[in-house]
């Protein structure tokens, strides 16, 4: 059930440095960079300037990072690594199959491209579209992948991944799931997926340049990536024999080729010690009040969403298309109304940041400029 109108909001706005007369409503796109990540700066700088002793603690640091992922995953630190994007993690996935003739991948008509483009590029396997509750007429044993984002960039819907599970155990596929719009405000149970990533400059309040990587280690025991680097192969003591081969470490690092991006990393430490003040079914509770206020409003306003009302069946923003998206959205703007556009549609995303007051105001700019 949902809670009672979220008049105040869950994060304090100072923290961001978000003035009280701005509805930052484009989490989807870019949330607002929280002030403590100065600290994140400095203990990098830090860090970097103190030799080998510096290395040891920012190797401390990446597994401190990812013990925090797991906890928020329900899964492993074992089973989380890092790449530079979710589209060079996918990208690996696709680039580590035997593909045969006859092979095909499956996904939404509308997915984010980071999880299509890998696997057209190259005529790897045929590509299949079908919305998520009708993929199974589409599958069948040459199908390899079925991929999907938690919470569509596009118009917000949430799939049913224990459906699509099912789906593809039916048929001994992958399923590779983008969490990038539901990580930071949605509870994750990784183990849902044979692979998972997820952007951190979004909802986990992070920044670009660094991306979460899950591998299902129970599911997917063999995989083995088609290429490596000194951070995924298997340390050894003295001078490495390459003659003796190289083999890669047994978890999810092998994803990390070479070093992370260890500013964004420490970066994103920051942005999870922040967001663990709160569990994320009471984030979860706050953005669903706003998005559940707003789809109403809208409605009461004639206003059509393309956004499901039921919000055990959409994410944290509220879509409307429109052939007018890009001016209506700079038109909000000048109204102090920060949403996001592109894809002919207007997406408003809330997170802890925001109150009703964002409500308020995204339908006073809205009403007029939607004409």
């Amino acid at each position: 059930m949902l809670p009672g109108m979220s008049n105040l909001p869950l994060f304090p706005r100072a923290d961001f440095g978000l003035p009280d007369d701005i509805a930052h409503v484009c989490a989807g796109g870019e949330t607002p960079f929280l002030l403590r990540h100065a600290n994140a700066f400095a203990a990098y700088a830090r860090d970097k300037a103190q030799g080998l002793p510096g290395r040891t603690a920012q190797e401390a640091e990446v597994e401190r990072v990812r013990g925090s992922l797991a906890k928020r995953w329900n899964c492993a630190t074992g089973d989380i690594g890092f790449v530079s994007s979710v589209a060079e993690g996918v990208s690996m996935l696709a680039e580590s199959i035997d593909w045969r003739s006859g092979d095909n991948v499956l996904f939404e008509p509308d997915e984010y491209p980071s999880v299509v483009a890998p696997f057209m590029a190259g005529g790897r396997a045929e590509i299949r579209f079908s919305p998520c509750a009708q993929m199974a007429d589409l599958v069948d044993a040459r199908t390899r992948i079925i991929g999907v984002s938690a919470a569509s960039y596009l118009n917000g819907a949430r799939p049913d991944l224990l459906a699509l599970r099912a789906l593809a155990d039916s048929v001994g596929a992958w399923l590779v799931v983008d969490y990038t719009q539901a990580a930071g405000w949605l509870p994750i149970e990784a183990g849902v997926a044979d692979f998972a990533f997820a952007s951190s400059y979004k909802w986990h309040l992070g920044t670009t340049g660094i991306a979460t990587a899950f591998w299902n280690r129970v599911r997917q025991p063999e995989w083995m990536p088609s290429s490596a680097g000194w951070m995924s192969i298997a340390p050894a003591p003295g001078r490495l024999d390459y003659n003796a081969g190289l083999p890669l470490v047994p978890d999810a690092m092998r994803f990390c080729r070479g070093n992370p991006a260890h500013l964004p990393l420490y970066v994103l430490g920051s942005a999870l010690d922040y967001l663990g003040q709160w569990e994320t079914p009471v984030v979860q509770r706050h953005v669903h009040t706003l998005t559940v206020a707003l789809l109403g409003q809208l409605e009461a306003a004639g206003i059509p969403t393309i956004t499901p009302r039921d919000p055990g069946a959409h994410g944290a923003s509220v879509c409307i298309a429109s052939p007018r998206a890009d001016a209506i959205v700079a038109a909000l703007g000048e109204k102090d109304v920060l949403a996001w556009g592109g894809r002919g549609r207007i997406r408003f995303s809330f997170h802890g940041y925001n109150a009703m007051d964002d409500v308020s105001r995204i339908m006073d700019a809205l009403v007029p400029a939607w004409g």
